[in-house]
């Protein structure tokens, strides 16, 4: 697997979104990936959760980056977050 980096628009809301970066390495090297909006590749993976997030218990949580592969690795655009 080519090395991942975070761009800064993804590095900056890892906290408001709730993510960590280990939980975007294992979506992109463990889930399916998918053409997502103008050229750029997407995966999802749901990970056990079971804690409040914003006041309200979920048991789930996905997360969903967003990413482009170049030839020296792959970079993170953005990541999406869902709790359920």
């Amino acid at each position: 697997m080519k090395p991942i980096r975070l761009s800064a628009h993804a590095r900056s809301h890892i906290a408001p979104r709730g993510f960590t970066e280990e939980e975007v390495r294992q979506a992109i090297s463990e889930a399916p990936w998918e053409p997502a909006e103008r050229g750029k590749t997407q995966c999802r993976r749901d990970f056990a959760y079971g804690a409040l997030w914003n006041g309200k218990r979920y048991e789930w949580k996905q997360v969903r980056p967003i990413f482009v592969e170049e030839s020296d690795g792959i970079v993170v655009v953005t990541v999406y977050t869902y709790y359920f």
